[in-house]
């Protein structure tokens, strides 16, 4: 493990140690105060979220995107001081903490016994939507992590997500795409965070007028199941609840190839996750590039 990698895990550390028994408020600030000292920095991160809002406003002027992105690194330092903190958060928190519109899409579906694809974007806290999830409606799920470095650090944030109910699949490895398959025809919920393909054989999409890819997984699985397939989007508001809405299911066309299904249906996914990026664009924590145009700068500008 390098030096680099070794500070990284020691910081995530400590925030879960250390973070989680701050008084709220206390946490809040300090939140704030770590955002806006990024913000201020203009690293990488920050230009890159600032680059990713003017594809959703390509109209802003630059202060206008200047001041989105530190509501953004506001809302992501958010998500991570709730993070960490989520462990030890009671059940009567977890379950007071988020309040999603249209839950009924998912309760019939697993009431059908057909088994559920949530999929979602990096929307405000998917994290505590998991919690909810499991200690709300009591219902498990299975979900995928990108394996990190230090290997510590992926280690952690399995035992984190696992203390939290959630059964955690490794994103490489091959063997996912299976269980998840299996988890689904037994009418088992899985969840998804679907706004950016990690393999690079992802399916393309139209998102905000440009070409993006976006992980096939979603369709794939609900179509091979026969599992239903709801877009959900999160945001924050003025209070300390999250809100959400589950989105009505992405139907799979009655013809065309597996391919070409897949195709329409991640578009589906595409434009349900723009329609709430667009309505909050602040809680859209895309701090990578995602266009294809920003991937490949032969194809366009970064």
């Amino acid at each position: 493990m390098s030096a680099a990698e070794r500070l990284t895990d020691t910081l995530y550390g400590l925030g879960w140690s250390t973070v989680k028994t701050l008084p709220e408020p206390v946490a809040v600030r300090l939140g704030r105060s770590i955002a806006d000292l990024a913000w201020k920095q203009r690293g990488k991160g920050v230009l890159r979220l600032e680059s990713n809002y003017a594809r959703v406003l390509p109209d802003a002027t630059p202060q206008r995107l200047a001041e989105l992105s530190r509501a953004g690194m506001r809302s992501y330092l958010r998500y991570w001081m709730e993070s960490f903190r989520l462990p030890a958060w009671s059940p009567e928190r977890i379950r007071g903490g988020f309040d999603p519109k249209d839950v009924h899409h998912l309760t019939d579906g697993l009431a059908a016994g057909k088994g559920v694809v949530l999929a979602l974007p990096h929307l405000a806290n998917w994290d505590l939507a998991g919690a909810w999830v499991t200690t709300a409606l009591e219902t498990p799920f299975t979900t995928v992590a990108e394996r990190l470095k230090p290997e510590t650090l992926y280690d952690r944030f399995v035992a984190y997500r696992e203390g939290l109910g959630m059964e955690v699949l490794p994103h490489s490895g091959g063997s996912a795409f299976g269980t998840l398959a299996r988890r689904l025809r037994d009418g088992g919920l899985v969840c998804l965070v679907a706004d950016r393909d990690l393999s690079s054989s992802g399916v393309e999409v139209d998102f905000f007028g440009a070409r993006a890819r976006m992980p096939a997984g979603p369709a794939l699985l609900a179509q091979q199941t026969g599992a239903l397939l709801l877009p959900v989007t999160l945001w924050y508001d003025d209070s300390p609840v999250m809100r959400g809405r589950v989105h009505p299911p992405v139907e799979a066309p009655e013809s065309g190839t597996r391919a070409e299904k897949t195709s329409v249906m991640t578009q589906a996914l595409a434009d349900a996750f723009a329609t709430g990026i667009a309505e909050h664009p602040e809680d859209w924590h895309m701090l990578q590039r995602l266009w294809l145009a920003d991937l490949d700068p032969a194809k366009g500008p970064a």
